[in-house]
This record gives structure tokens, sequence and C-alpha cells, in this order.
């Protein structure tokens, strides 16, 4: 029998796979407008895990400023957070 039909056939698991919990720029309106951390996230429902580490993404649009505390941000959501007149702030997780 060749080696390739002896070998069991499963996938890839990638061990170095980085986890994000996402929240879009829209999503942020549910928070009270000042800062958005982690925390106030997890009350209004926006992630589930306090350890996961979180990135903000631009879908939808932001009226509000915000001061957003997270571990990533994508180009377009840092646009509309400072365009809204916030800031956004990079802190580990």
């Amino acid at each position: 029998m060749p080696l390739h039909r002896r070998l069991p056939k499963h996938g890839f698991t990638n061990i170095f796979k980085k986890e994000w919990q996402i929240v879009n720029v829209s999503d942020l309106t549910r928070c009270e407008p000042g800062e958005v951390t982690r925390e106030t996230l997890k009350a209004v429902g926006l992630i589930k895990n306090l350890d996961v580490p979180i990135k903000i993404l631009g879908k939808g649009n932001l009226e509000t400023a915000y001061t957003v505390k997270a571990a990533a941000f994508s180009k377009s959501a840092l646009a509309k957070i400072e365009k809204a007149g916030g800031k956004a702030e990079v802190v580990s997780c």
C-alpha cells in the first residue's frame, strides 16, 4: 500500500492563529458617549470574553465622539472615529 494511502486524511489546524472579537463602528452607538473600554463593551453585550482581544472595524457611521480603547483598529475605523471627534487608543489585551 502506498504511503499517501496509509496516512490519515485530516485537515490543518494553525496553532498560531490569532482570535479576535469584532466590533463595528456602528455598534458603538449602543454605548454611552465617552470612554469605551472592554468592560463597557461586555456590559452592553457586544463582546463575550474579556480575555480575547478586540478589533474595531469601520462598518457603519459614527456621529458621537467616543474614546475607544481596543487592541486593534482598521484604517477606516480610525478615520471614522477621528472624523466624529473621538480618539482611538491601542491597548494590549
